[in-house]
């Protein structure tokens, strides 16, 4: 059953035994701790802390939850929106590595004006934290649209793609690869679309026009472009191909 029940029935699960851990002896504790690890499939820590969160106020004894303290305002994200578009609006992951770079730059133009404590936030953030931070930002870019999972979606997970910080100085000949759509303002129907290729050594850029998306024409493409350049990819075994 752990790890099978929804948030809110875990909310509910501690809610329930909130009382009887607060009155009970240790070795009860301890059973009341195992009963609650096993059934919402946490860790023993972080079972004493949901525990310890609930507290009891007012004359009715209703129970609240301690509000986490907020440690990036609004500051942070007007800055990480700025550095979003300034990157193209590329995903937390390539724009975390990318942030020592454009910082400086944006701040040199009098794009940004950032405190020394919110700079540092800015620099340390993780990945994880400017998807979250700039959710309804990109709906909003995209407008109102919300991305749907789904089979492209588990294949993203499957292929790792590395940023311009993970490749640790590559001979010419590893190339990154990504489509560009135009179609306007709609994917709907068929429409030409652009293979961009680029070396990641040399950054030579090669853009090849296919008619359609489709499997067989983005091979075709590559494998014209290497016969092209038989020098350069030579060393072409591993591409990277970035999602659109």
């Amino acid at each position: 059953m752990a790890g099978k029940i929804s948030m809110g029935a875990r909310r509910e699960v501690v809610s329930a035994v909130t009382e009887r851990y607060r009155s009970a002896k240790r070795a009860e504790k301890g059973q009341i701790l195992d009963e609650l690890c096993a059934m919402t499939g946490w860790h023993r820590k972080h079972a004493v802390r949901a525990l310890r969160r609930r507290e009891t106020v007012g004359p009715e004894e209703v129970e609240a939850t301690r509000k986490r303290r907020r440690r990036y305002g609004a500051t942070i994200k007007d800055a990480l929106t700025a550095l979003w578009e300034a990157s193209d609006r590329v995903c937390g992951k390539r724009l975390k590595v990318m942030i020592p770079t454009l910082l400086p730059a944006l701040e040199q133009h009098g794009r940004l004006q950032l405190g020394q404590l919110d700079r540092d936030r800015v620099l340390a953030i993780s990945a994880a934290t400017i998807d979250r931070l700039l959710v309804d930002v990109k709906i909003a870019a995209s407008g109102g649209r919300r991305r749907r999972a789904g089979f492209y979606s588990a294949i993203r997970r499957e292929v790792p793609i590395r940023t311009f910080n993970d490749w640790n100085s590559p001979v010419p000949g590893f190339c990154e690869v990504d489509m560009v759509a135009h179609g306007g303002t709609s994917v709907a129907g068929s429409f030409i679309q652009t293979l961009t290729m680029v070396d990641v050594a040399t950054g030579w850029t090669e853009c090849l026009p296919l008619l359609t998306r489709e499997g067989s024409l983005v091979v075709e493409g590559s494998t014209a472009h290497r016969a092209c350049s038989p020098g350069c990819c030579a060393a072409w075994t591993s591409t990277t191909i970035a999602p659109s």
